[in-house]
């Protein structure tokens, strides 16, 4: 099993900057792509970025692309994201995810589906 815990979330300015961090414990060898999501009050959960197992390749949601940057560190067990220029539609619960196994689809990766490891979320909040 793994375990994922995220931080760093909080109440920011619209145009401020936060870094999330998921720290993974657990199974941490059994982890492949890790990635963030987020869900606003009344919508479903959507794919921010994820990133890959040995952090050379990320995709972005066309939303945060140039903006926001996803990292890791296996040395640490741990994901980042870091998240410039926040307006007030960033507003959302962040959840950090890690899938199992690795993907044999490249439309996985957007697919909450796909992961079999989650956070508790952490809440962003911009205002305007």
């Amino acid at each position: 099993q793994v375990q994922l815990v995220e931080s760093g979330g909080g109440l920011v300015p619209a145009g401020g900057s936060l870094r999330l961090s998921c720290a993974a414990s657990g199974r941490t060898s059994s982890i492949y792509t890790m990635a963030w999501f987020r869900q606003a009050p009344g919508k479903e959960r959507e794919f921010v970025a994820s990133i890959s197992q040995s952090g050379c390749t990320t995709y972005y949601a066309d939303s945060v692309k140039g903006r926001f940057t996803i990292t890791r560190d296996n040395a640490k067990n741990t994901a980042y994201l870091q998240m410039n220029s926040l307006k007030p539609e960033d507003t959302a619960v962040y959840y950090c995810a890690a899938a199992g196994t690795p993907f044999l689809n490249t439309r996985s990766k957007y697919l909450p589906s796909s992961y079999a490891y989650w956070g508790q979320g952490t809440q962003v909040t911009v205002s305007s």
